[in-house]
């Protein structure tokens, strides 16, 4: 072999050696990232006040899931703009993985981006989990004279500015209010939408007779039964608990109109999308970590008893469902307008 030949050799051989090395190193090097993450208490962001159901979901799951991570689990509320607040805060807190969105992620990230100009996309984050979807209702104060859901759009449509409801911003309910009065020919100005920040503060609205209906998740409406009257659910099949409440478009039959549904609140866990992208061993020790909390007998006897879902779809699943929703969205934008 030529001096050349044995030269060219011998620079290949250390170039791959190289090569080989530097790449042991990168996998070495985020093996022990994924090992020593977390290395302080995760937060776990909830884009609405305390005692809705998206503050009461995380904290149980906080519980529970700081077992499986080896660092404590730590909620903390950034109400305001319809949830859009505490998405904003997680987007800005960096990539490392110790702050996540932990609240009511569909509707309300859909709508913050289609109605509001959020300043994120559905692509900025990296979703983990849905694990408790619902539908909503729609039920008016145990004081007011509607018994149909006819009937109370008749009186909205008759007596401009008279009635009231209770939303929470850029909700299903919300939408799922527009919807209602462009299908019945109802100018949208003949009723006064009050939001409030959290879901708990919504009901005691209606139920202290604040305002005259609502509409937001069945799921948690129980504490208010006794006080208000369910006039219709918004979903294609009963309810377990609400079997009285009519379906929406059956209720709606007699006025010869139907709306598009919207699932309900969808409550579950995502990260920055930055994170899932830069560290994707932590993000997989993150799911894994989440997905075993899931199977803890505890955990699952206490969301039983406190009637919250329990769902594994994991990421793939997770981000399929609020691609679906964010097109029901942008389809009906007008309707909020």
């Amino acid at each position: 072999m030529s001096p050349k030949n044995q030269l060219s050799r011998r620079l290949f051989v250390l170039g791959t050696t190289c090569v080989f090395a530097v790449s042991s190193l990168v996998a070495q090097s985020r093996a022990a990232a994924a090992d020593d993450w977390p290395s302080q208490p995760v937060n776990l962001v909830v884009g609405f006040g305390v005692g809705g159901s998206a503050d009461r979901f995380s904290r149980l799951l906080a519980q529970y899931l700081g077992d499986e991570l080896g660092k404590p689990v730590v909620v903390v509320n950034r109400p305001g703009a319809g949830g859009q607040l505490g998405a904003t805060y997680v987007l800005a807190q960096g990539d490392d993985g110790h702050t996540m969105l932990s609240t009511s992620l569909s509707p309300y990230l859909a709508n913050s981006i289609v109605h509001t100009n959020a300043s994120y996309k559905l692509d900025d984050f990296g979703f983990v989990n849905a694990q408790w979807s619902d539908y909503d209702l729609i039920a008016v104060n145990n004081d007011r004279p509607f018994k149909t859901l006819p009937e109370l759009l008749e009186s909205i449509k008759a007596n401009p500015g008279k009635h009231s409801v209770s939303v929470v911003p850029s909700s299903a309910g919300q939408l799922t209010t527009y919807l209602l009065l462009e299908a019945a020919g109802i100018p949208a100005k003949n009723l006064n939408v009050v939001t409030y920040e959290s879901g708990g503060q919504a009901r005691s609205a209606v139920a202290g007779g604040q305002v005259d209906f609502t509409i937001l998740s069945a799921e948690g409406s129980e504490g208010i039964r006794d006080r208000v009257r369910p006039l219709a659910i918004v979903s294609d099949r009963p309810v377990e608990g609400w079997n009285e409440a009519p379906l929406v478009n059956e209720a709606l039959k007699p006025m010869g109109i139907e709306i598009p549904l919207l699932d309900g609140s969808i409550r579950g866990v995502a990260t920055s999308a930055k994170f899932k992208q830069k560290y994707p061993e932590r993000f997989a020790k993150f799911v894994s970590a989440y997905e075993r909390t899931l199977k803890n007998e505890k955990y699952l006897e206490q969301l039983k008893k406190m009637k919250m879902g329990a769902d594994w779809l994991g990421p793939e699943k997770t981000t399929d469902v609020m691609n679906r929703n964010y097109e029901i969205i942008s389809k009906y934008r007008d309707v909020m307008k």
